[in-house]
């Protein structure tokens, strides 16, 4: 698998309801409505993670969760980054 071209990756996201691209990776805030179901959404992601053997950064600021995405040993963004995205938006709060 190798790192999608701009064009790809602009479309990709054009699918994927408030995500955006920073760089080489795909990002988007999600906000729960208590901490403690923002840490709920990062476990469920961590489960998704898991499974895919694909690993988000994320950031956890009281009730919001930034998931940034990105291939590190392909160099940028893939469709791997895509497919987990998609599974993020079906488990986000």
């Amino acid at each position: 698998m190798s790192a999608l071209p701009d064009d790809q990756v602009t479309n990709g996201l054009a699918a994927l309801d408030g995500w955006s691209r920073e760089g080489d990776e795909i990002v988007k805030t999600y906000e729960a409505p208590s901490f403690l179901e923002a840490i709920q959404f990062v476990n469920r992601v961590a489960d998704l993670a898991e499974t895919a053997d694909h690993h988000p950064d994320l950031d956890i600021r009281y009730r919001k969760v930034r998931v940034a995405l990105s291939t590190h040993s392909e160099g940028g963004i893939t469709d791997k980054d895509f497919s987990l995205a998609g599974q993020i938006e079906s488990a986000a709060p």
